[in-house]
């Protein structure tokens, strides 16, 4: 980003993340992670933590720094020269925690939010599924309402981050009545990891290893009610808050990532 995109903070923590990633990680780890000996980068996910370095934009009481999203974009622009594993590691805690700041409660927050800012926890976000990549609003995965608790089931695939997830963002349908808009269908819930929930660790993306890309299965995994985000059945106004974070995340480590693959072609 051009220096006059940029306010004195914006550059400031772009300057900040730079000398981060110059001088904090150390390039055989990334090497080992393309090699897919380390399988996610929870060490350098804990140091973006110990810098306060995650979640720039969510108010500071929750361990964010309170910036804006152009500072925000800017550290990701800076961290993307690391590929795209480890921006993911970095970008994710901003995706998930859009849906936690925005429609969460204080428990939700204090439980999930701030331990994630804090690198405690590890979140990931799990929408695709095996027959609906594209139909977002088809998922066949169901969170059956058992009185106190959602009993859910179903597999999603292509997680990022999944690896080392320690709970995930996930998108099932609490709504089973077939003459219901498919945009009153899901639901968005808090799944921790435990009894119930198989991880593996599938994908040897190219340029992605090490990022924990996998495939998760939900057996019959009991999830509290409390663990509901936003009301029962509007998944579709949580997704569609969430699609914004979710294309600037996408979008913001990239200029970065060409740099740093323009620099080795040019050397």
């Amino acid at each position: 980003m051009y220096d006059f995109l940029l306010d004195e903070q914006a550059q400031a923590v772009r300057d900040k993340v730079r000398e981060f990633v110059k001088n904090e990680i150390d390039p055989e780890y990334i090497r080992r992670m393309d090699r897919d000996e380390i399988r996610f980068p929870r060490e350098i996910y804990q140091k973006y933590a110990e810098h306060n370095l995650l979640g720039l934009r969510f108010p500071k009481q929750y361990g964010g720094q309170g910036m804006n999203w152009v500072a925000e974009c800017a550290a990701m622009e800076e961290i993307g020269c690391l590929g795209t594993s480890l921006s993911c590691a970095y970008v994710m805690p901003s995706i998930v925690g859009q849906a936690l700041n925005t429609f969460g409660t204080e428990e939700q927050k204090e439980k999930y939010l701030r331990p994630m800012l804090q690198g405690k926890l590890v979140s990931a976000e799990a929408l695709t599924e095996p027959r609906g990549g594209s139909d977002f609003f088809g998922a066949t995965s169901r969170a059956e309402d058992k009185g106190d608790h959602f009993l859910v089931r179903g597999v999603k695939r292509f997680i990022v981050g999944a690896e080392g997830a320690d709970f995930f963002l996930v998108y099932a349908r609490t709504n089973f009545d077939q003459k219901s808009s498919p945009y009153e269908r899901i639901s968005a819930m808090i799944v921790e990891r435990g009894p119930g929930v198989e991880v593996k660790y599938l994908y040897g993306l190219m340029g992605t290893r090490g990022g924990g890309t996998g495939r998760v299965t939900f057996r019959d995994v009991k999830v509290p009610k409390e663990n509901l985000i936003g009301p029962l059945h509007s998944g579709a106004l949580v997704f569609n808050i969430m699609m914004i974070p979710e294309r600037l995340c996408s979008a913001a480590p990239s200029p970065g990532g060409m740099k740093a693959c323009l620099d080795v072609a040019m050397n």
